[in-house]
């Protein structure tokens, strides 16, 4: 069936209703969606009756989950996040409980079998990304990241080590894919940083996707980061999406080198990084969003992905 086709949500009494941009969205990009987004409204309705808890505001979305603003038996607002468990999300519960609250957002309550959590209520209305001034977001970012590194990875989560060897595994396919010989030796550059760091692929608890628009306002704290997807691994993985945050702004002419070479230099600082090696785990990154897009049939890769890879290439050669 197309994606495109409507989907019959239907409505149950005293739950918000699905969002059509979210329906629309998450059926773009999971084709075979149709039937969790058909149950989204009894899923809502158990969970509300569970947890005691009373919506409180329209809701909101991402990419892949659905956020109702709760009210709590106690009186205090929260978040009912309603996503399908898959393997993206299946150890973000361990890691919220490991960080506790540490610069991440807490979970209060947990269902592993559908993936369900209530969350702290946070300002979804102030992310990050509304913070003009790029070096004090970068900042900001970069503090966080900083606290969520250092807390070791429980046992059970996926590791950066066997993320590593996959894509390793993959890369003369992607590369077969790919149209220009730029691009191609780009890839085989990405994959042989990969080669060299895999024997040491870390212990750290990672986010995975921390950039501006992942990190909201808070009350206990001014901000909080949200949405991990919990990996053990090297800290120097977790740039990418801070260094491409934004990226529309730094397309003038100088402003991809100097715009990159600034948020990099930043992060690795208050990080505490070899910078080398985290040249070598951000064109890591460059490697996976390349192997994704391959995957999505695409036959080249993105140009902020070509971009941000030869600046940092660029700055390992010196």
């Amino acid at each position: 069936m197309n994606p495109s086709t409507p989907v019959d949500v239907p409505d149950v009494p005293d739950v918000p209703d699905v969002p059509d941009a979210f329906v629309a969205s998450y059926l773009r990009n999971n084709p075979s969606g149709r039937t969790w987004i058909a149950a989204l409204p009894a899923l809502a309705a158990e969970f509300l009756d569970r947890w005691s808890l009373r919506p409180d505001g329209p809701p909101g979305h991402g990419m892949a989950s659905l956020v109702l603003p709760v009210t709590r038996a106690d009186g205090t607002g929260a978040a009912l996040k309603l996503q399908k468990a898959k393997e993206e999300n299946a150890g973000a519960a361990s890691g919220l409980r490991t960080w506790n609250g540490d610069g991440m957002v807490r979970l209060l309550e947990h269902d592993p079998e559908s993936g369900t959590m209530l969350l702290e209520r946070l300002d979804a209305s102030r992310p990050l990304s509304a913070v003009a001034d790029d070096s004090a977001a970068m900042g900001i970012l970069a503090e966080l990241l900083a606290r969520l590194v250092a807390v070791e990875a429980p046992p059970g989560l996926r590791r950066l080590s066997d993320i590593a060897a996959a894509m390793l595994d993959e890369t003369p396919r992607a590369v077969r894919a790919l149209r220009d010989p730029a691009e191609r030796r780009l890839v085989r550059s990405c994959a042989s940083a990969v080669a060299e760091l895999i024997g040491e692929s870390g212990d750290r608890l990672l986010h995975w996707d921390l950039h501006y628009g992942n990190v909201l306002a808070g009350r206990r704290e001014p901000w909080l980061a949200i949405d991990p997807e919990p990996l053990a691994g090297d800290p120097g993985f977790e740039l990418w999406p801070a260094l491409d945050s934004r990226w529309e702004e730094t397309v003038v002419p100088g402003g991809v080198s100097r715009t990159v070479l600034r948020r990099f230099d930043l992060l690795t600082e208050v990080l505490g990084l070899d910078r080398r090696r985290a040249i070598g785990w951000t064109l890591g990154r460059v490697l996976q969003n390349a192997l994704w897009d391959v995957e999505d049939g695409k036959a080249a890769l993105e140009p902020a992905q070509v971009a941000l890879a030869g600046v940092l290439l660029e700055r390992e050669r010196r």
